[in-house]
């Protein structure tokens, strides 16, 4: 099954980091945001991806095309009989990477309609190139059949970035809850999607997130997952940093695989 993951975008309130480089490409404990997905789907047993490039797309492609020169000691031999020999593994054996170029300023709907001719399987998986989850992919992807329709979000309880307060009358201070859960649910990215999906995309300008997912819900066609776990998506220089410490500290939920 294809694992669509969305990395075209310009990440303009990240432009600390994204300046020179895709959001994708920005590093959490060393490694691109993109490896750590990669590595969540990988830890489940999906291996076969499918990336939408945009903005500085390049970078994503050099660093695939170097991935095992970067991540093996190897010998060369220079020379017009030149050959490279590596030594020892990495830990991403056997991943299948395509590499789609779906334009500088293509909306997430067009992206996703670019790489159908990508995608074979009656039920791939999209998600976006910047947010990090412990959800359970293969259950999720089982809960995704047993309902039978086009579409599956994985929906999460966001949480408020500031403390919230009670008041009380008189302005008394009843309650005070440090970034609270709310009771709503929020779209965290990491869907299942049956090939139907591409009858609702249009061209480049169509945002995923508006006319296609709206006339799903209206349809029917749109069911959401719901995840108690972490979920964490890295919009701000601020949450960037959080993740980072995170890792750092050895508390990164999303850590799943080995």
């Amino acid at each position: 099954m294809k694992v669509v993951i969305l990395c075209g975008g310009l990440g303009t309130r990240l432009r600390e980091e994204t300046e020179f480089r895709p959001k994708p490409m920005v590093e959490v404990g060393g490694r691109p945001i993109l490896w750590h997905i990669m590595k969540t789907y990988a830890h489940h047993g999906f291996r076969d991806f499918v990336l939408c490039l945009g903005y500085r797309g390049n970078t994503i492609k050099d660093y695939f095309l170097n991935y095992e020169a970067m991540n093996n000691d190897f010998s060369i031999c220079l020379g017009q009989k030149s050959q490279i020999c590596y030594h020892g593994s990495h830990n991403e054996q056997g991943y299948s990477v395509t590499l789609a170029d779906t334009g500088i300023d293509s909306m997430t709907g067009g992206r996703i309609h670019r790489i159908h001719r990508y995608v074979a399987d009656d039920t791939f998986l999209l998600t976006y190139g910047d947010g990090v989850s412990d959800v359970d992919i293969r259950s999720l992807v089982e809960f995704h059949k047993s309902h039978g329709k086009i579409a599956t979000v994985t929906s999460v309880s966001p949480v408020s970035r500031f403390g919230m307060l009670d008041l009380a009358h008189g302005d008394r201070v009843r309650k005070f809850t440090e970034k609270p859960i709310s009771e709503g649910w929020m779209n965290a990215g990491y869907f299942v999607l049956n090939r139907e999906i591409f009858d609702y995309l249009g061209g480049d300008d169509c945002i995923f997130e508006r006319e296609p997912l709206e006339r799903l819900a209206a349809d029917g066609q749109l069911m959401a997952y719901r995840h108690r776990g972490f979920f964490y998506a890295m919009d701000t220089f601020r949450e960037y940093q959080h993740l980072n410490d995170l890792w750092g500290t050895g508390e990164a939920p999303w850590r799943v695989w080995a």
